[in-house]
């Protein structure tokens, strides 16, 4: 059994708001009894890509439990290497794997520098394709920023993850994938994916409204929320969410 916290979106720059947000998601999350085996942050870490955003956004997710970055389509690879995972600067799609509880999680980068859609770079489905086969039988799930489907909000569909036919084929060979994670939409949401459970995390900064709600594209009034993945040891996963206020 895992337990997995499931953010988005957090937009960190220099002003104050992002960064409250984000510490009262942390707080909330440190303060629990039985805490989580780790917290997923799909995308969008900084909100201009800059170096001094990653340095901030590093003191603002420290935290004793495992904290897993996929880049989005508003981070910058070079500066993300550097000042958040402090690693040597290269400009390469930045895919990370993960052992966490028993379950293998994959982040994988759907980000397209100097865009806001996405696509998963030959690179990385041969990288998700290798790690998948050296693990055939670990349950394993699948990160990344954008939805490689249409979630009915024109907004986020026109830069939703293009090219998905060649991910389905993967995520179809390969049966220990239990889900697909992923933020950009700034809204929760769950549909499927090539038959698996493809699960979109709020956005931490703001929410983005649905077209039958209102006319307009964003509300940042709206609270943070949290989503939790109960992963069972029978490749099934359960989700809840909560609301930070």
């Amino acid at each position: 059994m895992a337990l997995l916290a499931h953010i988005s979106d957090i937009h960190i720059d220099d002003g104050e708001r992002s960064a409250e947000r984000t510490t009262r998601i942390f707080r909330y999350l440190a303060a629990l009894p039985s805490p989580p085996d780790a917290i997923v942050i799909t995308g969008d870490i900084a909100d201009h890509g800059a170096e001094g955003e990653y340095e901030r956004a590093r003191v603002l997710t420290e935290s004793s439990i495992p904290v897993l970055f996929c880049p989005g389509n508003h981070d910058s690879r070079v500066p993300y290497r550097k000042a958040l995972l402090g690693e040597e600067p290269a400009d390469g799609p930045i895919n990370r794997a993960h052992d966490i509880a028993g379950h293998r999680i994959l982040l994988a980068d759907s980000s397209i520098p100097g865009r806001n859609d996405g696509l998963l770079a030959d690179e990385t489905l041969d990288w998700l394709a290798a790690n998948l086969a050296e693990h055939p039988d670990r349950p394993t799930l699948i990160g990344f920023h954008h939805p490689p489907v249409r979630l009915g909000i024109p907004f986020i569909d026109d830069l939703r993850q293009f090219g998905a036919g060649r991910l389905a084929d993967l995520v179809g060979r390969n049966p220990q994938i239990v889900a697909l994670l992923c933020g950009h939409a700034h809204t929760p949401a769950a549909t499927t994916f090539a038959g698996r459970p493809l699960l979109v995390a709020a956005g931490v900064i703001s929410t983005l409204l649905l077209p039958f709600e209102t006319e307009d594209i964003f509300d940042r009034t709206l609270p943070p929320i949290v989503s939790f993945h109960l992963l069972g040891d029978d490749h099934r996963i359960t989700t809840h969410y909560r609301v930070i206020p």
